[in-house]
C-alpha cells in the first residue's frame, strides 16, 4: 500500500470517529508508516504512532495481525483497475467486515467497534 492510500484511510477513520486527539495508532514499519506524510498525519492530529520493533513482529501483535488479515482477505491477489478500486475495497473491509462483525480474543471475543462503543460510554 502507498503512503497516499494510508493516509486517506487514516483521515477516513479520523473524520468518522470525530477528530479525537491522543490516540494510539498502530502500524507495522511499512515505509508508508515511515513517511513523512503519514508521520505529519500523525503529529498534526495529536495522535501517537505505535510500531513494531525493528526485527519484532509480536512487539505489536495485534496491528501485525490486522494488516496481515487486510493483504490475505482483501488484496492479495487482487486486480485493481483504480487507485480508488483500491481504496473502496480497503475501506470496505475495515468499516464494514473488520470492525463491525469480527470478533477479536484481544479485546475479549468482541468487535472492534462494540470494543469502541464500550470505552466511549
Amino acid at each position: 500500500m502507498t503512503a497516499d492510500l494510508v493516509c486517506d484511510a487514516l483521515q477516513m477513520a479520523l473524520w468518522k470517529r470525530k477528530m479525537p486527539k491522543g490516540v494510539i495508532v498502530h502500524s507495522d514499519r511499512g515505509s508508508q508508516y515511515c513517511s513523512t506524510r503519514y508521520q505529519s498525519l500523525l503529529t498534526r492530529h495529536e495522535l501517537t504512532c505505535s510500531m513494531s520493533a525493528k526485527g519484532n513482529c509480536y512487539d505489536n501483535a495485534c496491528a501485525e495481525s490486522f494488516f496481515h488479515s487486510l493483504k490475505v482477505e482483501a488484496i492479495h491477489g487482487e486486480q485493481f483497475k483504480t487507485r480508488n478500486d483500491m481504496r473502496r475495497q480497503v475501506f470496505e473491509y475495515v468499516e464494514l467486515d473488520y470492525n463491525k462483525q469480527r470478533r477479536h480474543s484481544a479485546i475479549g471475543m468482541i468487535s472492534p467497534e462494540a470494543f469502541e462503543a464500550r470505552m466511549i460510554a
